[in-house]
Parts: structure tokens; C-alpha cells; sequence
């Protein structure tokens, strides 16, 4: 077998498996009834993924490679760096409009892979952590944003858009991707408060990310 071909079968029982497992549900998606679906015997189909769970998850892995694919491809050309935030922003949620089949997998896989340490959304957005927080350096160092934590500005988008994606998918939210990514590019860039109320209520002190107060909610 042609590594070509191989490689193609994989992606085809990935393509059918993605559907199946959003449109069914894990539990009630029979690896018979997959192979039945791709026209191959369920020989065939171990051979590529020697279990249920390792082809799902290796589902759910191939749509976040996929997202991160595309979201570099979109910035590729895009040097500045409000414009590239901007992008990287509607480039998220444009994806998971396209691919609501991958939100469905994410609350599977909560739902029934507890024995993992990390999902693999958590696993993806922290590999790509590093280079994020050597770009968001750049950008403070060029005076393009405000001088704070990486790691803050990292959470705070990143916590953002991830629940922007599952409240678009729970709520059928019709409003459209663009002018979503104008309403939080608005008020990440901008603020709520105008020059008066930043006045009344200047920014806290910065406080250690690691002080215990913060953690767990226990600041509120």
C-alpha cells in the first residue's frame, strides 16, 4: 500500500468518523457501522486506528491541527499587529462556524475521556503557547500594546474566543462571525470605560500570577 493511499484512507475514515461521532454521539457510533459508512471491512479500519477511542481522539486532534493551519495561513501575510490579532480572532470563529462537528467532539470527549490530565484543545493551545508569548513580547516591544503579562493577555483572549465558539454553538447564535469579531475587537482594543471613568478607576497593581488569592476563584 502507497504511503499516498494510505495517508488518503486515513483522512477519509477521519472525515466519516467526524461526522458520525458529532452526529451520534461516541457511545452510540458502532465501528461496524463506520466501516459500513466508508465501504470497508472493520479489519481495514482497525489497521488504521487500532481502537474506538484512538480514532476519535485522533479526530478531535486532526480538527485543531486543522484550526491552527488555518488560522497561520490567514496571518501569513498580515504584518501589523491589531490586524493580525484581528484576524486570528475571526479566523477562530469562522472555523467553528464552518465546523460545527468539532464542537460537539470537544463536549464528547469532556464528557467521556475524564482519564485524560488534558483535552486535546488544551493540549494544542498550550503547545503553541511559547511562540505566542514571544510574538505578544515583540508587540509590547514595538509599543503596539499595553506593557502587561503575556500570559494575562493570552488567557483573557484566549478564555475569550473559547467561550465565544461553545456559546455560538449551544445558543445558534445567528448574529454574524464578522460582527462578532468587530464587537470583541471593540472592546479588547478599546475598553469600557471612557478617559473620565479610567480616571475614577485606574488600573490594580499588578499582582503575581501565582499568589493564592487568585486562584480557584477565591478572588471573586
Amino acid at each position: 500500500m502507497s504511503t499516498v493511499r494510505t495517508l488518503d484512507r486515513r483522512e477519509q475514515i477521519l472525515d466519516v468518523a467526524t461526522k458520525l461521532f458529532a452526529e451520534r454521539g461516541y457511545a452510540d457510533t458502532d465501528t461496524q457501522l463506520l466501516a459500513d459508512a466508508l465501504g470497508i471491512g472493520k479489519g481495514t479500519l482497525y489497521r488504521y486506528f487500532p481502537s474506538k477511542r484512538e480514532l476519535f481522539l485522533a479526530a478531535a486532534d486532526r480538527g485543531m491541527r486543522e484550526l491552527c493551519a488555518s488560522i497561520d495561513a490567514s496571518i501569513e501575510h498580515i504584518e501589523d499587529p491589531p490586524a493580525r490579532i484581528a484576524q486570528v480572532v475571526r479566523s477562530y470563529l469562522t472555523f467553528f462556524a464552518e465546523h460545527p462537528e468539532l464542537c460537539e467532539l470537544f463536549v464528547h470527549e469532556r464528557a467521556l475521556f475524564k482519564d485524560r490530565k488534558k483535552p486535546t484543545y488544551i493540549e494544542h493551545r498550550e503547545a503553541h503557547r511559547e511562540r505566542l508569548r514571544l510574538l505578544y513580547r515583540g508587540y509590547i516591544a514595538q509599543g503596539q500594546i499595553r506593557d502587561i503579562p503575556v500570559d494575562r493577555i493570552l488567557d483573557v483572549l484566549g478564555d475569550l474566543m473559547y467561550g465565544t465558539m461553545f456559546t455560538n454553538h449551544f445558543s445558534q447564535r445567528q448574529v454574524s462571525v464578522e460582527a462578532q469579531v468587530q464587537d470583541i475587537i471593540d472592546v479588547v482594543f478599546y475598553g469600557l470605560l471612557n478617559e473620565h471613568g479610567r480616571r475614577r478607576n485606574p488600573p490594580p497593581e499588578e499582582q503575581p500570577r501565582n499568589d493564592p488569592s487568585l486562584r480557584n476563584g477565591q478572588n471573586g
